[in-house]
């Protein structure tokens, strides 16, 4: 831990086109913190950005802490209780990074020149001011194993556009092959958040959605209580794999959806558990993209994606223009270039050619220009540890839909 919250030096002058304004003194390393850094996956992408920013500041260096995601948060908590630590995090979008804003400097001013060519700031942002840099978009499309629709009669290019159309072809690719309708992994409490997101548009009205994003979350609704209640019901009817409960998210349920054992999976769109990782089992032209199917009358399916991963600044950088500067360098197009083709990001760069990626990239790309944010990031860690705590419970059998529902309205109103 003493290791983890050492301080960086002291300042550095700041890349020209940042309209930093201070005179910051040489330093001689600037420390981040994130857990993407240590994946093979991520090699390419660190050392293209790394090597932006050491042409611009040859006599800084640059330190990556890659932590483990499992304790990321807790270590990142006790860094900001004691108001020291790295120079540079990594968040994810929404709740995790709002809830810590405190802890971190505004970008606004250093990032201007990036706001048309990036996309998903939204979710890295509080209050009108912008607190990371996005890397990625992160979504939840719903991947389907067209091999098991046709072993079941299905037509694969004509995915169900409504609940009881997706029930039935459930009912049909069990018959014929004995894969469940939906790969569910909920042992951390994190499939409720891809359920919600993966399946909201199509259960609220495009105004519940709205309202939803805006703060104006109505838990009483009808629409608000169908998504839990057909949470519940995919686990009491069978629809989902034996012990999803006891299932880790990561990395053990895409592996059931890769194996054939689930014809279903709400998954990502970057970098982990999406389409560039299936095809180890799963050749591109079997994986299929759904739109979330319909529910409620008049909801108008849209893929929920919002800011998956950025960088930010802490609030006690020594050298907050410097600290921002390595912030675009990880958020340079040569580096998310590399991010994207090498890990399969959808990277937040909109200027990335993405149509070699395969079938299933394109549509999800075309998506993002209709798509809304995702459900789950609009509410806070607090709730959404609540969430995934009543989710398990659900499933289980131990609280109901109506008791589950006054607890996260609850918890809602406290922010």
């Amino acid at each position: 831990m003493a290791a983890a919250l050492a301080v960086a030096g002291c300042g550095s002058a700041t890349r020209t086109d940042t309209p930093s304004g201070e005179a910051e003194q040489q330093q001689q390393k600037l420390v981040v913190w994130d857990w993407k850094s240590g994946e093979p996956v991520a090699a390419t992408y660190i050392e293209k950005a790394k090597a932006d920013f050491a042409a611009r500041h040859p006599g800084v260096a640059v330190e990556f802490v890659a932590q483990p995601f499992d304790q990321y948060y807790t270590l990142l908590g006790t860094a900001i209780q004691a108001g020291k630590g790295p120079d540079v995090m990594l968040f994810n979008g929404g709740g995790q990074l709002r809830d810590r804003a405190g802890a971190l400097l505004p970008l606004d001013q250093y990032v201007a020149a990036d706001r048309s060519r990036l996309a998903g700031w939204d979710a890295f942002s509080k209050d009108g001011k912008v607190y990371a840099a996005p890397v990625t978009l992160q979504g939840h499309p719903i991947y389907y194993n067209k091999a098991l629709y046709e072993k079941a009669g299905l037509d694969p290019a004509a995915p169900p556009r409504t609940w009881n159309e997706l029930v039935g072809g459930c009912a049909a690719i069990k018959k014929a092959t004995g894969a469940a309708c939906f790969a569910l992994g909920n042992k951390e409490g994190f499939g409720i958040q891809f359920f919600l997101s993966g399946l909201g548009s199509g259960i609220l009205t495009p105004r519940e959605y709205d309202d939803w994003i805006a703060g104006r979350r109505d838990w009483t609704s009808p629409h608000v209580k169908r998504i839990f209640e057909l949470w519940k019901e995919t686990g009491d009817k069978g629809l989902n794999n034996d012990g999803a409960n006891s299932t880790a998210m990561f990395t053990d349920i895409f592996r059931v959806f890769e194996t054939g054992k689930a014809a279903h999976i709400i998954g990502l769109m970057s970098d982990i558990g999406h389409w560039n990782d299936f095809k180890e089992f799963l050749p591109p032209d079997q994986i299929g993209v759904m739109r979330a199917p319909v529910v409620t009358d008049g909801a108008t399916p849209s893929l929920p994606y919002d800011g998956g991963i950025g960088y930010a600044v802490a609030k006690w950088t020594k050298t907050p223009g410097l600290a921002a500067d390595l912030v675009r360098s990880l958020t340079s197009a040569d580096a998310l270039t590399a991010f994207s083709t090498q890990a399969g990001a959808i990277a937040s760069d909109t200027t990335i050619d993405v149509s070699r990626a395969g079938p299933a990239v394109a549509t999800i790309a075309s998506g993002i220009e209709t798509g809304k944010p995702a459900l789950h990031v609009a509410l806070s860690a607090k709730t959404l540890d609540l969430l995934g705590r009543l989710s398990q419970q659900l499933l289980s059998g131990s609280t109901t839909v109506d008791k589950a529902v006054e607890q996260l309205a609850a918890s809602d109103r406290k922010g």
